[in-house]
């Protein structure tokens, strides 16, 4: 399994649900184009899952 994940914003938050909006939020990204590492842990992935559409995920070791 992963230790941590680079998540990248692709696409801009205009139109999207709040929730979505909110996952976004809580991964750290604050703008389009924006990248994160966040650790592999059950809600990371969640929020993940949830803006799946809107990030780009590689797999950190």
């Amino acid at each position: 399994m992963a230790k941590s994940f680079r998540v990248k914003l692709l696409k801009g938050l205009r139109g999207c649900e709040q929730s979505q909006r909110d996952a976004v939020r809580c991964l750290g990204l604050r703008r389009r184009n924006a990248e994160v590492v966040v650790a592999d842990n059950p809600a990371n992935r969640g929020q993940i899952f949830k803006v799946q559409h809107l990030v780009q995920v590689t797999i950190e070791k």
